[in-house]
């Protein structure tokens, strides 16, 4: 009895060591699937332009819109509910319905639904992913000419523009980053572990590990919503988690930052 005791001591100890070894290597390989699927957007999306005259898709998810007389459909429909902050969903099948033409324009460019949400994204959500601000999205935070691209030959050192983010929910619109403000607009997602994934402009996905500890206390803190634009770094990191994304998105800073 004592052995068996002693073995089952041994085992339970091993169970405690490897359980956390094979969740990080699982949650590493939902990563990697995540990483493919934004790769993916991004060819899709640079494909739309190679056949577009390099004018780029609408990224303001669930917005139609018209440029200088022409209708543009945005690149998914309308996938979330009017109380989607409070945890509302549509049904999946609408969900689906909105990503597929003729309601989303990338959808002949990336005929697979699983491309459109991260594996370890919200239960019941098929998209999670949304487009910059910059990349002919909303442009809440500036549509000032060569910030806010509208052709893909206004682009500038395309391997550090960021196209695509993974949120890890369903939003409206785009993913909103101030220019002219030393503060957040929408909040970092915290994904994959202590930071996010992102595509490019050229084509190439990578995961964005946040520095500041207070950047990554408050996106836990806000797995599903935001609490509103405004909030101000309170850290070296935290600032400069700021900076990076906002130069990710616009390409520049358009104020002089107070941590250079």
């Amino acid at each position: 009895m004592i052995e068996l005791l002693v073995v089952i001591a041994i085992i339970a100890i091993l169970l405690a060591i490897l359980m956390p070894a094979l969740h990080r290597v699982r949650e590493q390989g939902k990563r990697v699937m995540c990483l493919n699927n934004l790769k993916q957007l991004a060819l899709s999306w640079i494909m739309y332009a190679d056949e577009n005259d390099d004018k780029i898709v609408n990224g303001a998810g669930g917005v139609s819109r018209t440029h200088n007389g022409k209708p543009e459909t945005p690149w998914v429909g309308r996938c979330w509910a009017s109380n989607y902050g409070s945890g509302g969903q549509l049904p999946e099948q609408e969900q689906i319905a909105q990503i597929k033409s003729p309601y989303g324009a990338l959808w002949p460019y990336a005929k697979d639904i699983k491309l459109y949400r991260c594996p370890t994204g919200a239960r019941g959500e098929m998209l999670t992913y949304a487009v910059m601000d910059s990349m002919n999205g909303y442009g809440d935070g500036t549509k000032e000419r060569g910030l806010w691209i509208k052709n893909r030959m206004e682009i500038r050192n395309p391997d550090k523009k960021a196209v695509f983010i993974d949120e890890g929910w369903v939003t409206p619109d785009s993913f909103a980053v101030y220019y002219k403000n030393e503060q957040w607009w929408d909040d970092a997602p915290v994904r994959h572990g202590d930071g996010t994934d992102v595509a490019f402009a050229d084509g190439h996905s990578d995961y964005k590990k946040w520095k500041g500890i207070d950047t990554i206390k408050r996106g836990r803190n806000l797995v599903r919503g935001h609490a509103g634009a405004g909030w101000v770094p309170e850290s070296p990191e935290g600032f400069e988690d700021l900076y990076w994304i906002q130069k990710a998105t616009w390409g520049k800073l358009g104020y002089t930052p107070s941590h250079p």
